[in-house]
């Protein structure tokens, strides 16, 4: 059954904003300038709804500071995806009790997926009474509504309601740095794997219509962004609840003919939704970064089928194979989870051997989080935490030699690369990107943040290449 994909009306977001004009008014009556934390945890598309918090903020009226104890407003957006995240939280979010103490009137909000959940929705409502603030993914666009209630009525607001959620466009934007911008294009996902909480916490997948993205990429272009990275639970999937014929291939052709100088990257790839025509648009546009985030998850046909993966091993090294036929410089990355629930020692040697035939760049590993309310959490598990602990780091130890490897290779090359940012540390006080993805430690003035550099790799070890600047000359 296809999804309703609801909208929210644009009157509803101007009330919004003739809501932050009321707080502005209201927080900066007496000369001052009240100060806004925001303190992020999980995926990109965390930070995306990040910068919308910010936008909002500054809309009030507020500045920013990463002190707590000065902060007028703290907002705490988290992740559900792994229980380690959740703990961090927690534990951050108690400390703030110190600073509550110092500021009674501080007003303390948590939002995002982790609050989504009725269980943790409930834990914070009964054990953290400093938090005056509680809102789900699906009630951001509303956040100064709701942050205008506790101002108001002096009391603890909650709005987690299950929703599949809605797509909101006007939002302001208070994004960080001015080199790298993450793009929504959209939200939610249906796939349902076995071990996710994303469905449930982000809703159904909604696409975000293209003249609107393509106004937003415009727009990062004209303000000098050099790279772009288009956000989706499954950038494959857009478009498919819109009907207008467009999807996400035609998406990057579109993002790619935006005249200017720079990088288009996606994140993240389904291998159920990838296309030999999503691998031919990649090779066919310039703009668009040799990098392909596939996570696998596991080399374990077993294993694919319990997690519901919808493909097997065969399917996905034939995409593999397929997208470096088009792309024989493209650089492959990857998910992969240890420990799901009776994997069989086999099951691991399967996914052994598939990062060994793949050759990963570089994978992130994990060891299976149990969320409540996904299949996986009630299915049998004979395996202790010691025999995944002993998997979890022969799959690192193989990750890390082959990334080594792969590092070593770009000895003695030139490399085109975008400078983005300082390091802090000397020598190589400058950090870059490859058109792969690649981190590249170098030497030079950090006026050349933003723009991009021949540079010829000189060193390397499991994590980074280095390099020196060459002079400027032809492409690379």
């Amino acid at each position: 059954m296809a999804t309703i994909r609801k909208t929210i009306a644009p009157g509803e977001i101007e009330r919004q904003r003739e809501i932050c004009a009321r707080i502005r008014a209201r927080v900066t009556a007496d000369g001052a300038r009240p100060l806004a934390l925001v303190d992020t945890y999980g995926c990109q598309q965390n930070e995306a709804d990040s910068e919308k918090l910010r936008g909002y903020l500054a809309e009030m009226g507020f500045g920013f500071t990463s002190d707590e104890f000065e902060a007028d407003v703290i907002v705490v957006n988290t992740c559900a995806v792994r229980e380690h995240a959740e703990m961090r939280v927690l534990g951050n979010v108690g400390a703030l009790n110190h600073t509550k103490k110092a500021r009674p009137t501080q007003i303390i909000a948590v939002c995002g997926c982790m609050v989504q959940q009725e269980h943790m929705a409930g834990k914070i409502k009964k054990s953290y009474p400093i938090v005056d603030l509680v809102f789900g993914p699906h009630e951001l666009w509303r956040f100064p509504e709701l942050l205008e209630t506790v101002m108001e009525r002096h009391r603890r607001v909650f709005a987690a309601e299950k929703d599949d959620g809605a797509v909101a466009e006007g939002i302001p934007l208070r994004r960080d740095g001015s080199v790298k911008a993450w793009l929504s294009i959209m939200y939610g996902c249906n796939n349902f794997c076995t071990y996710c909480i994303v469905p449930y916490v982000r809703g159904r997948e909604r696409s975000r219509l293209p003249e609107d993205v393509l106004a937003e990429a415009r727009a990062l272009v004209a303000a000098g962004y050099k790279d772009i990275t288009l956000l989706g639970q499954n950038v494959n999937s857009y478009g498919k609840d819109l009907g207008g014929g467009v999807d996400f291939a035609d998406l990057i052709r579109m993002i790619n003919d935006i005249p200017g100088e720079f990088l288009i990257r996606f994140m993240t790839s389904h291998p159920r939704d990838a296309t030999e025509k999503l691998f031919r648009t990649m090779a066919e546009c310039e703009k668009c970064a040799r990098h392909l985030h596939l996570p696998v998850q596991s080399g374990s046909d077993r294993i694919l089928k319990r997690m519901n993966r919808h493909y097997d091993r065969a399917k996905y090294l034939a995409e593999i194979e397929t997208a470096r036929r088009y792309m024989p410089d493209l650089v492959v990355t990857t998910d992969i989870i240890v420990g799901f629930p009776d994997e069989s020692e086999e099951d691991f040697e399967d996914t052994l051997s598939l990062c060994e035939e793949v050759r990963f760049d570089a994978m992130f590993t994990f060891i299976y989080s149990k969320r409540v309310g996904t299949p996986a959490a009630s299915m049998p598990d004979p395996y202790t935490r010691e025999d995944k602990q002993r998997r979890f780091e022969k799959l690192t130890e193989l990750a890390n030699r082959i990334s080594a490897e792969k590092h070593r290779a770009y000895e003695g090359k030139t490399l085109r690369v975008l400078v983005d940012g300082e390091t802090g540390k000397e020598p190589y006080n400058l950090s870059s990107r490859t058109n792969g993805g690649r981190l590249v430690h170098l030497q030079g003035d950090p006026a050349l943040i933003g723009s991009f550099a021949e540079v010829k790799i000189t060193a390397s070890n499991t994590w980074a290449l280095y390099g020196k600047l060459q002079p400027a000359a032809g492409g690379g």
